[in-house]
């Protein structure tokens, strides 16, 4: 595995620099700052404190390469190597007192994602992949991830954030599968894509993500033999609307829903 690649013990220290941060702010109702005038998308003093966290152990670490964050943006985002880095994904649920949060970091070599890991300190679990597969520690003991193996719709569950983020005729596409699978659960964030990896859900489904968004999620499903990609099929690294199912056969039939 090449040097530039993180190893285990590497998003051990990532996953507990995070958590120092938001650890001692989760329930602890601190201040809530909306980053739009319409709407209400918040931020909070951990979002920032765990993101500039993570900042200075990749830079200390690794000085040559890139790092676009949710918080604080971008900078050499030309670099061959790219970190991507959402602090809190799920910061709704963080607020709320709900444990489907996690921290997000994800590494980008020429814009393909390689490496990740999803951290939720609450629940003291790490998933991450490191370009030898996808791991999991935590509560019952390590193991190696591997997505289930369904095929059809009518055997799947299905997770997405809410279906009320879908406009009018992405919304009609999602109902489809909806109406076609087993089991649709909602309000899971970034715990979904994990559970697809972890061998406990199907399918998540989700439109109009960032980058930081997904691209630690991308490696930890495809490394435990999951398919994530864009609704048209294409790499999901830049984000978008995007589905990830836990087999190659799977993507495909929820793809034939989503494509109308």
């Amino acid at each position: 595995m090449p040097e530039s690649h993180p190893t285990p013990d590497f998003m051990r220290r990532l996953a507990a620099a995070a958590a120092a941060e938001t650890l001692p702010r989760f329930r602890k109702g601190g201040d809530v700052a909306n980053k739009h005038a319409a709407g209400f998308d918040p931020v909070t003093e951990a979002d920032r404190a765990a993101e500039t966290a993570i900042r200075t152990l990749i830079s200390e670490h690794f000085p040559d390469h890139g790092i676009i964050g949710e918080e604080f943006g971008t900078e050499g985002a030309d670099n061959s190597h790219v970190w991507v880095i959402d602090p809190i994904d799920g910061t709704r649920a963080f607020i709320s007192g709900l444990p489907l949060w996690g921290t997000l970091v994800g590494l980008t070599i020429d814009g393909k994602a390689v490496a990740g890991m999803m951290s939720q300190p609450f629940t003291g679990e790490l998933y991450y992949a490191d370009g030898n597969g996808a791991h999991y520690e935590g509560p019952g003991g390590a193991r190696r991830l591997a997505a289930r193996g369904t095929k059809h719709l009518s055997e799947a569950t299905l997770c997405t954030t809410t279906p009320a983020l879908f406009d009018a005729p992405r919304r009609a596409l999602y109902d489809r599968v909806e109406t076609a699978v087993r089991l649709p659960r909602y309000g899971t964030d970034c715990y979904a894509y994990a559970m697809v990896a972890a061998g406990h859900v199907d399918l998540v489904i989700e439109c109009d993500l960032n980058p930081y968004d997904i691209v630690a999620l991308i490696p930890i499903i495809e490394q435990a033999g999951g398919v994530v990609t864009t609704w048209d099929g294409a790499r999901a690294e830049a984000g978008g609307d995007i589905v990830a199912a836990a087999t190659p056969e799977l993507h495909e039939r929820a793809l034939a829903l989503l494509q109308g």
